[in-house]
């Protein structure tokens, strides 16, 4: 729950986040597993040199640094993933609205009754709580 409510984030958490966008900055440059890894491992080696300071000011300048030379090597086109914001996927799926339910066909309705006796009940539910807390509308008719 680090940093949910407050936007605070520790020391510990900017290291990982920072490690794990290296990581996927060199997956965008290297397509081969084998050299993926290599330069993973030199990575890592990188950031076990410095897992042991305890130095707050120094490890924070470790950090600004590790940020720029990230900003500085990224990929010109990163890799995303699909269905991720800017992916290919992303949004291809359109969830219709509620209300397109109420122009099925009643034979479409007849194969989930449960589930439409559910729905209208819940529909008057909503009518009645509108109707208490803003008063009755002249102009609406439920169906």
């Amino acid at each position: 729950m680090s940093g949910s409510l407050t936007g605070i984030t520790t020391h510990t958490r900017k290291v990982q986040s920072l490690y794990k966008r290296a990581l996927r900055m060199l997956e965008n440059w290297y397509d081969r597993r084998e050299v993926y890894r290599y330069h993973a491992v030199l990575m890592r080696q990188r950031f076990d040199q410095n897992r042991n300071i305890k130095d707050t000011r120094s490890a924070k300048e470790l950090v600004a640094k590790g940020e720029s030379e990230l900003f500085e090597n990224s990929h010109w086109h990163p890799r995303k993933f699909p269905e991720s914001p800017g992916g290919v996927a992303y949004g291809r799926e359109v969830q219709p609205p509620d209300w397109v339910l109420d122009h099925w066909d009643p034979l479409e309705k007849a194969q989930y009754p449960e589930y439409f006796a559910r729905r209208e009940q819940r529909k008057k539910e909503f009518v009645k709580m509108w109707e208490d807390k803003y008063g009755k509308s002249s102009t609406f008719t439920p169906h």
